[in-house]
Formats: C-alpha cells, structure tokens, sequence
C-alpha cells in the first residue's frame, strides 16, 4: 500500500491510505497542514542524523463514527461526525470541477480547531525517521523513503483535487524549499515537479 493524504480546504491533514482502487481511512490522527510542513520542514534542518526521534501533537479521533463519512459528505447526503459537521460549516462544491484546495484555508484555523475539539482528544504521537532502514513512522504509520517523499509530494501537488489556480500557501512553499536546501536522509533524491 502506498500513502497518499487529502487536505481540506480549511488546512486540516488528513493521512489516507490507498490501495489500487480503494480509498479508505487509514488513520485517526488529524493535525494541520501548516504544522505538518512545519514538522517536516524542521526534520529536514537536521544534519547528520541517522535515526531521529520527535513526537507530533496531533488530534486522534479513535472511534470511526466519531470520524463521520467523508464520501458522504462530499456527496451532499451523509453528515455524521467531525467530517460531517464540517463539511456542513464548508461544503463541497456541487459542481466537482470547482473542487480545489483553497490556499487561503489556514484562515478557519481557529473554527475547525474548535470542531474537532469536540471529537477528538490530544495526543503527542512518536515520529521516527530511521536513515539506515529507510523508513519514516509516524505513530504506529511506517512508510519506506519512496512512500515518505510520496507523501510530501502529494501535500506539495495539493492532494487529489490540487490547489485551487495552481496557488500554494506560503507555508507549503517554504516546505518544498527547506527540503531542496537539505538534500539529505530520507528527504535525498525528492524532486517537485
């Protein structure tokens, strides 16, 4: 299986795992995109370390119901859990086409904080970067360096729908360019289109 992530609109990560033809929730964990290229982005400042330890503050939402039905809510039809009160506050478009990651979405920071709150429980999560094995875990998640960069990748391309007019947040910019500046670990040999 290989990583892939969606970013809300409204900043928030969400880490997905993928197979072929499936989408399905991976995770519990939620954190915020700008703290996620921030987290990253310090990873990468790190010299000469071949394994590295850190913890991420995170919101876990253990219990899937509480997660609600994200199809179901980009569909307009099932608004259960945190997913679905907040895709109530931020619908998707009807029309699929205009479904774009908003650049600007660090700007309801505050209010989905609030929302997810009410869902979740705060938690720090070990996050693991192992040189000489090649792999990344974040909590109980271990993905190989491909899969990592993937990962990054997908954050800097702005998930399946992309960011609205090819336009990046300030803080996904800085990201792609602290990773160029330490070509490095499990960041050696990433390359953003």
């Amino acid at each position: 299986m290989a990583p892939a992530c969606q970013i809300a609109g409204h900043g928030l990560l969400v880490v997905f795992l993928v197979t072929v033809l499936t989408l399905f929730y991976g995770t519990h964990y939620f954190f915020f995109a700008r703290d996620f290229c921030a987290w990253i982005s310090e990873l990468a400042e790190i010299q000469d370390a071949s394994k590295h330890e850190t913890r991420w503050p995170v919101f876990d939402i253990p219990l899937r119901e509480n997660i609600g039905d994200l199809m179901g809510a980009i569909h307009g039809f099932h608004f259960s859990g945190f997913i679905g009160e907040l895709y109530k506050r931020y619908p998707f478009p009807a029309n699929q086409e205009h479904f774009k990651q908003n650049p600007e979405g660090y700007k309801t920071r505050q209010a989905v904080e609030t929302l997810i709150k009410g869902y979740s429980v705060q938690k720090d999560i070990p996050v693991i970067l192992n040189v000489k094995r090649g792999e990344a875990a974040v909590g109980e998640y271990r993905f190989n360096r491909k899969v990592f960069q993937d990962l990054l990748l997908y954050v800097w391309q702005g998930g399946y729908p992309r960011w609205k007019g090819d336009m990046r947040p300030e803080y996904v910019r800085k990201m792609k360019e602290t990773l160029e500046a330490n070509p490095h670990g499990l960041f050696e040999g990433i390359s953003f289109p």
